[in-house]
């Protein structure tokens, strides 16, 4: 039904891509021709291969959920700062990066483990809770990273329809678990449509489901929502229950290219997870640094967050007046229906100089579109008008 995400996998059909493009089409035959883990699974382009095949003058770069505020002045003098001991292992550093966030969630040091962006722990939940054959429940269209990096080690998929409003159907998910099922996915806000689910349904689902498997929330855009510590699901691993929560600096914190994302899990999880992964060793020193002085940096976060609403709510303005519906977004990007052929359309997209995502959603043609600075958003719509 949906087209695949991946922090690493965009369809190799993209728009732009069949449009035939000149300016990817010689990156696309080297891309190509490189090898996948498992030749039965169909090949797909991973982030960094899409964003070589992209022009490199792109008036808005709006196709990766990325944040184009950030990091804060405090991060970057933290960055130029640790230059002179980049010589030292940054153990001390992580030490004290796990203990901020220990104190502020209110849970011990040996629930957390960090790594370089949270897709290393995602993968590394993969390996550990699908391994033998065992499955993952997701919503279908939801973020793949997991769930395909667990095929790729013979986990098995299970792949359950939204609900009507573009939410994840907790009923349903629920009752697909069977004594095969190794874990349930919870991407919450939901990534491509940027909804979240009713914090008290989800709470209760975590009980109830953590029981009988493990339940991975990913809150990769919890940072996003007007209180995140309600929503987070962290309240149900204090209760003792077996979930593990996933966040990342790479959205709000605006660290996607630095690279920083932990888990919060039970700590027979955590020792288990360190088993699959660095436990935090491949961190850089200035990227910690940065981590340690950004972390709930209030000020800057707030400021950023009203930056990104700002450009959210002129882009709802440019749907309304182009006659244009959209999914009502919790995230930094929005979701809408298009008009015309999603590859036509994000091929002339690009042709414009905007990067955005077109998508199949219930067999019809949408685009994502992740939420810039206001120039950006303009510059879309400046295209977004002559096409629609």
């Amino acid at each position: 039904m949906a087209n695949s995400i991946n922090r690493r996998n965009w369809i190799k059909s993209s728009a732009f891509i069949a449009g035939g493009l000149a300016f990817c089409s010689g990156t696309i035959s080297k891309l190509s021709a490189m090898p996948t883990r498992v030749s039965s699974l169909p090949r797909t382009l991973t982030d960094r291969e899409i964003a070589l095949a992209a022009p490199l003058d792109l008036k808005a770069r709006l196709l990766a959920n990325e944040n184009p505020f950030g990091p804060s002045a405090a991060a970057k003098k933290a960055i130029a700062d640790a230059l002179d001991k980049s010589y030292q292992y940054p153990f001390m550093l992580t030490s004290q990066l796990t203990g901020k966030i220990a104190a502020y969630e209110g849970v011990a040091m040996k629930n957390i483990i960090v790594d370089s962006g949270s897709t290393p722990l995602l993968h590394a939940a993969a390996l550990c809770f699908t391994k033998g054959g065992k499955s993952v429940i997701t919503g279908d269209p939801s973020y793949d990273d997991l769930p395909t990096y667990a095929e790729e080690f013979d986990g098995k998929w299970i792949k359950v329809p939204l609900a009507a409003d573009y939410k994840l159907d907790l009923d349903a998910m629920e009752a697909k678990v069977d004594a095969n099922t190794g874990m349930v996915y919870i991407c919450n806000p939901n990534n491509p449509t940027a909804t979240v689910v009713d914090t008290a349904k989800l709470k209760a689902f975590c009980e109830r489901v953590s029981k009988k498997t493990m339940v991975f929330v990913d809150e990769a855009y919890i940072d996003y929502l007007p209180d995140p510590q309600a929503a987070t699901m962290i309240s149900q691993l204090k209760a003792g229950n077996n979930i593990i929560v996933a966040r990342t600096f790479s959205k709000l914190y605006g660290f996607a290219g630095l690279r920083l994302g932990y888990v919060i899990a039970q700590p027979e999880t955590i020792t288990t997870l360190k088993k699959y992964s660095s436990g935090g060793f491949n961190i850089s020193s200035t990227t910690l640094a940065a981590a340690i002085a950004a972390y709930q940096e209030k000020d800057f976060l707030a400021e950023t967050l009203k930056k990104t609403n700002a450009s959210k709510e002129y882009l709802y303005a440019v749907l309304k007046k182009e006659g244009y519906d959209y999914i009502p977004s919790s995230a930094n990007f929005v979701m809408f229906p298009l008009k015309m052929d999603g590859k036509k359309f994000s091929t002339e997209m690009f042709k414009r100089g905007v990067g955005i995502r077109d998508w199949k959603l219930n067999g019809k043609d949408w685009c994502r579109i992740s939420i810039g600075r206001m120039d950006e958003m303009e510059a879309f719509a400046a295209a977004f008008k002559e096409l629609s």
